[in-house]
């Protein structure tokens, strides 16, 4: 278990998004790899969902949750589009994310700005 898999309680609903409470740290690359992405608490996200694409995708799934703080919180930071996505597949897939799905979604966040 890695402090991204092992965090819990970390956010809580904020209107239509979500606020950090806790931090979500999320290791870049592979594991000992020793670069760390740390969302700090205080943090505002959300999962942006087209309208037409909520009946498949809810932005109130928790497996998209901490996927989707850290890739909010790289793109505050100045990482381009496709290097958060790369962040945002990887936190998917670790949080158990079906891998058409995880396509999908990061094709999503590099294609359109949703907003």
């Amino acid at each position: 278990m890695t402090p991204f898999t092992a965090a819990r309680d970390w956010a809580e609903r904020q209107g239509r998004g979500y606020i950090t409470v806790k931090f979500v740290r999320w290791e870049i690359g592979a594991i000992g790899s020793g670069l760390w992405l740390n969302v700090p608490p205080g943090f505002s996200f959300d999962v942006s969902v087209p309208r037409a694409l909520r009946w498949l995708f809810s932005p109130h799934n928790p497996q998209y949750l901490k996927a989707a703080a850290l890739h909010d919180y790289a793109l505050s930071l100045g990482w381009d589009r496709v290097s958060a996505a790369a962040a945002f597949s990887e936190a998917l897939r670790a949080s158990g994310v079906p891998r058409l799905e995880r396509l999908v979604m990061v094709l999503g966040v590099v294609v359109f700005k949703f907003k």
